[in-house]
């Protein structure tokens, strides 16, 4: 949003539900309104995705989980806008998770929609086999952490029905970084911020002060990263950068996957920031007490805001531990902080020698 004086400032935010997993459609801004919907998991209860309502047909940024339950409360909230799912001309998509992805599709299938996502998820789309498991590279990285035991539990966790009929296909066209996609009323620009997935994406609103941010920037809790098909080498380094690009832009509300909508941008960033360089300080210790491994670095830390041992938590979120420890350790490296070298199969880690 610009003042009468060009400079940029943050939209007010619309008063919210105090949960803000309530059913319904939230009016967010003008012509945006947020619809909560419910998740099939159950440390993350519901994904917002926006209504965008405009003169050419309505558009929605992200669009939930393919389950009946959710296809109804979509249709139900889109109702008391005077809307229909067939009213929807196009999804634009953040990334390729479950939760963003597979409700868009579809609906495709049902009503014709256009789906749209970045660029960058391409190739996870098309490697994405749910025979092979629903973690296979996860699994190999596991193993170059020295997390063998978790990299069995991950690789024999079964694959369930109802995971084996979300629809994974390409979308109809892609989103390319610095594009804008032209509404009638608004346009919004794309800004690739690979990290949370090699392609993810944000939507920015500069007129009206809004950042759909997807996964990028989240409120209340810390992304995860490169939980992907084929994720890139080096996530976290990807995420800081695309952190930093967002920060030097002007401030925005916060339009956020997962939680309530929040005033500021920056200030969350700023928080995100503090949390990694806090985790690279962490690791990096840790390594100097003599843990080599990102496997014996993240047993050795705490985790959750209750401080947990890693083998308190469940399979899924102790791989997800592990794998951003090796995030940080190789950021470390990059950094000259750390030396890593690989052995057996196994990278390992250790104070940078001096020369």
């Amino acid at each position: 949003m610009i003042d009468n004086r060009g400079r940029a400032v943050t939209a007010p935010v619309v008063e919210q539900p105090t949960d803000w997993t309530e059913p319904g459609a939230h009016p967010v801004a003008p012509g945006v309104h947020r619809i909560p919907l419910a998740l099939p998991i159950p440390a993350l209860h519901a994904v917002n995705v926006y209504v965008i309502e405009d003169a050419g047909g309505v558009v929605v940024v992200d669009s939930g989980w393919a389950m009946p339950d959710t296809r109804t409360s979509l249709e139900r909230a889109l109702r008391t806008l005077g809307h229909g799912l067939d009213d929807v001309a196009q999804f634009l998509v953040t990334h390729a998770h479950w939760d963003h992805y597979s409700q868009a599709l579809a609906l495709r299938e049902s009503f014709g929609t256009r789906v749209r996502i970045g660029r960058g998820e391409r190739a996870s789309i098309e490697a994405f086999d749910v025979r092979r498991g629903l973690h296979p590279r996860q699994v190999e990285m596991l193993r170059r952490c020295g997390a063998d035991a978790i990299a069995d539990e991950i690789a024999g966790t079964p694959v369930e029905r109802s995971e084996r009929d979300v629809p994974h296909t390409l979308p109809d066209a892609w989103l390319d970084d610095g594009e804008r996609v032209g509404l009638t009323g608004r346009g919004l620009d794309v800004l690739a911020t690979p990290g949370h997935t090699r392609g993810h994406i944000v939507l920015r609103d500069a007129d009206a002060g809004l950042l759909f941010a997807g996964d990028h920037v989240l409120p209340h809790i810390t992304p995860s990263i490169g939980l992907e098909t084929e994720p890139e080498r080096k996530p976290l380094r990807s995420y800081l950068e695309s952190l930093r690009l967002v920060r030097d832009m002007p401030d925005t509300l916060l339009l956020p996957a997962h939680g309530p909508v929040t005033p500021s941008v920056h200030t969350r960033i700023d928080q995100l920031m503090e949390h990694h360089a806090e985790r690279l300080d962490t690791a990096a210790a840790q390594v100097r007490a003599g843990h080599t491994t990102a496997f014996e670095v993240a047993a050795a830390m705490p985790w959750t805001r209750r401080r947990r041992s890693l083998g308190d938590l469940d399979a899924f979120s102790r791989m997800l531990a592990v794998l951003e420890i090796e995030a940080h350790l190789d950021v470390l490296a990059d950094r000259g902080v750390l030396d890593a070298h690989d052995e057996a199969g196994v990278r390992r880690y250790g104070r940078c020698q001096v020369k």
